[in-house]
């Protein structure tokens, strides 16, 4: 307290709530659950359930996410949901200062004595990480890859010790937050070779438990076209069947996926059309347009070969017999 009795405070942190940062994620009536996915599935539970953090990794487009949520969603608890961002810093996951306040006392009650009181308060924001953490929500951290290595720095001590370093909260006495023990975290990922992805630090791929997803089956890609695109399974087989052909050609193999499959089948359905006659040209038209650009380094003389590849698939794959439109005849 200074002569004329001001008394000033400053450094203290005031913490502010995250709001309702977190979804609650329900098992889907559209989610294809043969066999191989429960299988994947079970496992991913069994050891989330011991304690252990889970990552699937695999190629773009083979239904990464929607198994993490898939599997989250059978934790039962709520789900912060974080998207990996090559200009993520630490506090994208942990929080940070969002400015401060300010509060002024003035006591009057002895007017020959005037006494102030001012205190200056940081405000820090926790942000997902910190709030699951604190909360015992389920991490859901997609293509955490994409995140440069050192803002994932903090997920060492979180999956290791159970404990989360907030060392801007030190002056504040928060400079650990212990871990709540239903906290669980999910990760995916793509290889390492494509584009924006970074190699992530070994201790941290050390403490989880990776799970190596690839295409599925083609029973099961065949059910989830069907489910996703409301189209008949011989339309979905034959579909299907011209995407697995044309995964073999091109610069990489991991394409076309899943994706394509529900594409060209949606448009079929959009469409009312269900023909896949090699010699339909809507069908092909569609074909040429989807899968183009997946393999359009497939080249000779500076010209595509695409085009004429994707034709001798769906010759090959196609039935050569009827034509039948929804709504018409078939003949």
């Amino acid at each position: 307290m200074n002569g004329n009795g001001v008394q000033s405070l400053a450094g203290a942190v005031v913490r502010l709530p995250a709001g309702s940062d977190t979804v609650v994620p329900e098992a889907s009536e559209a989610f294809v659950a043969t066999p191989e996915v429960e299988s994947v599935a079970e496992r991913a539970l069994m050891y989330l359930r011991v304690g252990y953090p889970v990552h699937f990794s695999g190629p773009a487009g083979t239904g990464k996410t929607t198994l993490a949520l898939h599997v989250a969603s059978k934790l039962g608890r709520p789900v912060a949901l974080i998207h990996g961002d090559d200009e993520f810093g630490s506090s994208d996951l942990l929080g940070s200062d969002l400015g401060y306040r300010k509060s002024k006392l003035i006591d009057n009650f002895i007017h020959s004595v005037l006494k102030t009181e001012e205190e200056m308060r940081t405000l820090w924001m926790d942000n997902r990480l910190t709030t699951a953490c604190r909360n015992g929500d389920t991490l859901v951290y997609d293509e955490f890859t994409r995140s440069r290595p050192e803002a994932n720095n903090a997920l060492l001590s979180v999956l290791g010790e159970r404990i989360l370093n907030l060392p801007k909260l030190r002056r504040s006495g928060e400079g650990y937050l212990e871990v709540h023990p239903e906290f669980r975290a999910i990760f995916t990922s793509n290889p390492e070779e494509y584009a924006g992805v970074h190699k992530t630090q070994d201790a941290l791929m050390d403490r989880l438990i990776t799970i190596n997803t690839g295409h599925y089956d083609r029973a099961t890609e065949m059910a989830i076209t069907i489910a996703r695109a409301g189209v008949p399974e011989a339309v979905a087989a034959v579909v299907v069947d011209v995407v697995r052909e044309l995964r073999a050609i091109g610069v990489n193999n991991h394409r076309p996926t899943i994706r394509a499959c529900i594409a060209i089948a949606r448009i079929l359905a959009t469409r009312g059309h269900e023909c896949t006659r090699w010699d339909d040209p809507f069908f092909g038209a569609i074909c040429r347009d989807v899968l183009n650009t997946d393999t359009a380094k497939v080249t000779r003389q500076g010209e595509s070969l695409m085009p004429r590849k994707i034709d001798e698939v769906i010759r090959k794959v196609c039935p050569v017999i009827r034509t039948k439109r929804l709504g018409g005849r078939v003949g």
